[in-house]
């Protein structure tokens, strides 16, 4: 048997039917069908209130879309938030139904001349990630007639330790190195642009709050001697995010207080240069990844070769992270439940595999559940970011599953 993750805090205590803000989880199945993603916008909420009080309040929250682009989510999200951030033109016309052009950045290090031209028409803010980007940004702004609002993203000479994916401190294609980047807002700033700060991110999912305060430390160091090369402080530096989220067992939440204490601190100590500037922190999965559960209904139980299986109506499709296919070297379990049973006792030892032809596709690997049986339906938690979107939901052409807000 091996372990699962833990549940997270609006699911870790419940007994019984499952409910998602206060909504049961097999009437959600029996109205929208299953597969099913659903969110839970109470959770969401609950995480903006708690970054609003663990950080300083001259720290902005920005909502990096690319963890959650659904809709009825963005629509919930984006008042809570202070900008968003988008790394494609389908994002950025999702982004600009819910929010102002001037609150929404752009990253992304091969956008096309028409993503650029529309985020420059929009107004929206480019994260420039090269200096060929730069020209090419200058030239279609001076076709349009419209001075780009141009953010440089930098890659910092730092990695943010401890990172399920590192994003800093090495060759990369994310970001101006950090000897150039004083070079390319020199070029911007020549060029027409309006100059709209420095964009540097470091890493994603860190659980370490000492990786991450010692991350944001050396990031405010080099965004001050950038201002420094450049001659003027930077309007907005986004310190990136990194916050990550408790997967799986032995996996502790990242201590966010213990985060924003130590910002404070840097932040009242940063260089003169810097006094002037506005903070962010950009943030996807640790806002929605434990709102989000998927709900999918076992369609067969057999046992092979003595190995009970159950083989549920979902899969690597929806959720391909889950699967262990999505930047995990080792496999390992997401947290998993019977929806109609959450607290009950371990009974046996099963694999939770889907409906696809592809022995990749299990979502729970010989985990400890209740007998299950046909027809029942199973919870897989943490499925609130990096889910449907990011998982081939066109292989074997199966249907999309449903997707639905609540709370």
């Amino acid at each position: 048997m091996k372990p699962t993750g833990p549940l997270p805090p609006a699911f870790a205590h419940q007994r019984g039917a499952l409910t998602i803000a206060g909504e049961d989880a097999a009437a959600l199945v029996a109205a929208h069908g299953s597969p099913l993603f659903v969110y839970d916008m109470r959770a969401v909420a609950a995480q903006v209130a708690r970054f609003r009080a663990a950080m300083p309040a001259a720290v902005g929250l920005h909502y990096a879309i690319k963890a959650n682009p659904f809709a009825p989510l963005l629509a919930v999200i984006a008042p809570l938030v202070d900008g968003l951030d988008v790394a494609s033109a389908g994002e950025l016309a999702r982004a600009l139904a819910v929010k102002p052009a001037a609150a929404v950045s752009f990253a992304g290090p091969g956008k096309r001349d028409d993503e650029l031209a529309a985020a420059i028409a929009a107004g929206a803010t480019l994260n420039v990630e090269s200096l060929g980007e730069a020209r090419r940004a200058l030239a279609i702004g001076e076709r349009l007639g419209v001075a780009p609002r141009a953010a440089v993203r930098v890659n910092p000479d730092v990695e943010l330790r401890g990172s399920g994916m590192k994003m800093g401190g090495r060759a990369s294609p994310f970001g101006i190195d950090a000897d150039h980047a004083a070079a390319a807002v020199r070029l911007l700033v020549e060029g027409g642009a309006t100059w709209r700060g420095l964009h540097i991110f470091a890493g994603s999912q860190a659980l370490d709050a000492g990786a991450v305060i010692e991350t944001q430390g050396a990031t405010l160091a080099l965004a001050a001697r950038l201002a420094d090369e450049v001659g003027a402080a930077p309007p907005l530096v986004n310190l990136g995010g990194g916050f990550g989220v408790p997967y799986f067992a032995g996996d502790a939440a990242l201590d966010v207080e213990r985060v924003g204490a130590a910002l404070g601190e840097a932040l009242e100590r940063r260089a003169d240069v810097l006094a002037g500037s506005d903070f962010a922190l950009e943030l996807g999965r640790w806002l929605v990844a434990e709102a989000g559960v998927y709900l999918t209904r076992v369609v067969d139980r057999k046992v092979s070769r003595g190995e009970t299986f159950l083989v549920v109506d979902g899969g690597l499709h929806h959720q391909l992270a889950a699967s262990g296919n999505f930047g995990t070297v080792v496999r390992r379990n997401y947290p998993i439940a019977v929806a109609g049973r959450m607290g009950a006792a371990g009974e046996e030892e099963v694999s939770v595999v889907g409906c696809l032809c592809t022995p990749l596709d299990r979502l729970g690997d010989r985990v400890l559940l209740p007998c299950v049986a046909e027809g029942e339906v199973v919870a897989l938690f943490l499925a609130g970011a990096y889910g449907l979107t990011a998982s081939p939901s066109a292989f074997l052409g199966h249907p999309s599953p449903g997707e639905v807000v609540v709370g």
